[in-house]
């Protein structure tokens, strides 16, 4: 049997377990005419073909997923448009899970939330660590600052006397999309801005700004904002302890001491992430490298450390552990054999649990949660990294 449930992928019951078919994740908007028939005729033709039936439901569920991207019309998926799609894309873990707080699995007596366990064999060897939101808390608010310039964007010269339904439309399309893409590069965000201002159709088309040019208004709000932050670090007015999660500086400095290769991704533009990592000193740790965005879209910094330390571990990435609290870092480190922790934190006051964060952690595909990096011994433990624990 073969349950679909929509948004949330689908069931198959075959055999001794069932199995779930997680959902790709659609950015866009999304049209479900023909979806339903789109599955059942391709679950048809891949079992009729000799596959099993769980094959066939994960095929069937790409190639519903491609009709669901075209709009306005019952929507068919050719072979190539389903290779495509699941080449390239990503998968909504646990969306049950992810919904539900209550339903969470802790080690007894810690804020260490359990999702998967590591592997029996697994020897970490490498570490990749998020910035922004994992151990720096310098760009914390930044999506205050990029909401409203998207929507002056997608609004132009109608932004202050915008109609509430429009503004509303607007202002729920814009929330949706920065939560869908947060932890990605700067530069992508703002191609998909392109397209924002493009479906909403408000600004004339010799108005609208490429990618580059809402990159650069950007950037010189947030800078400044950083700035400010630096200043007061600078003189001695705040210390390195109010800009980075709790723990997370101790956390680096014995994992370096341990001898893990330590590598820093960020969809921050390189430069910045640098010099931030610099000017909160811990930039030395990590001898693996810094790598940010360079402003190249096919170029993605956690990519291309994932890809370094493929090549240096010869595939071997049951040695690596990424610590993030972005949705790319996870879903690429799942991808290739990982192991993704979350770092669900709450930037504000440096410690403690954001639930909007765990959701979109495990849907991304986390093996495990953790607020902070407070309970250090815990987590160590739990990773079995090497040698004594060092706290």
């Amino acid at each position: 049997m073969v349950v679909t449930r929509g948004g949330n992928g689908c069931l198959v019951i075959s055999g001794d377990s069932p199995k779930q078919i997680f959902p790709v994740q659609l950015l866009g908007k999304v049209d479900p005419v023909g979806a339903g028939d789109t599955f059942v005729s391709t679950l048809a033709a891949i079992v009729a073909s000799g596959s099993n039936l769980v094959a066939a439901a994960f095929v069937a569920n790409l190639a519903a997923a491609v009709t669901a991207q075209k709009l306005f019309q019952t929507g068919t998926a050719s072979p190539s448009e389903i290779l495509e799609l699941g080449a390239r894309g990503d998968y909504i873990y646990r969306p049950e899970l992810a919904d539900s707080p209550h339903s969470a699995q802790y080690k007894e007596g810690s804020e260490l939330e359990v999702i998967e366990e590591p592997s029996a064999g697994m020897e970490i060897q490498y570490a990749i660590y998020d910035h922004d939101g994992t151990i720096s808390t310098l760009r914390e608010g930044w999506e205050i600052i990029m909401e409203p310039m998207m929507l002056r964007a997608i609004l132009g010269d109608d932004f202050a006397m915008a109609e509430s339904a429009l503004l509303q439309r607007a202002i729920n399309r814009v929330k949706d999309f920065i939560d869908k893409t947060t932890g990605i590069q700067t530069i992508v965000q703002m191609h998909g801005l392109v397209e924002l201002v493009k479906e909403f159709g408000v600004v004339p088309k010799e108005k609208i700004l490429d990618a580059k040019g809402y990159k650069h208004i950007y950037n010189v709000e947030i800078k400044a904002l950083v700035n400010q932050r630096l200043n007061k670090l600078a003189s001695g007015e705040l210390q390195i302890d109010d800009f980075t999660v709790k723990g997370a500086v101790p956390f680096l400095q014995s994992m370096a001491k341990a001898g893990i290769k330590l590598f820093l991704a960020s969809g921050t533009d390189d430069a910045d992430v640098k010099e931030e990592a610099e000017r909160l000193g811990y930039a030395h740790l990590f001898n693996g490298g810094i790598f940010g965005s360079v402003g190249d879209v096919s170029n993605d910094a956690k990519k291309v450390v994932l890809e370094r330390i493929l090549k240096e571990v010869g595939n071997a990435c049951d040695h690596l552990v990424t610590f993030g609290d972005g949705p790319v870092e996870m879903r690429e480190t799942v991808k290739h054999g990982g192991y993704a922790v979350g770092v669900a934190s709450d930037e504000v006051r440096r410690f403690g649990m954001n639930f909007s964060k765990r959701k979109r952690l495990i849907r991304s595909g986390a093996k495990a949660l953790v607020p902070d990096f407070s309970q250090r011994a815990l987590l160590w433990k739990f990773l079995r990294l090497p040698g004594t624990i060092p706290f």
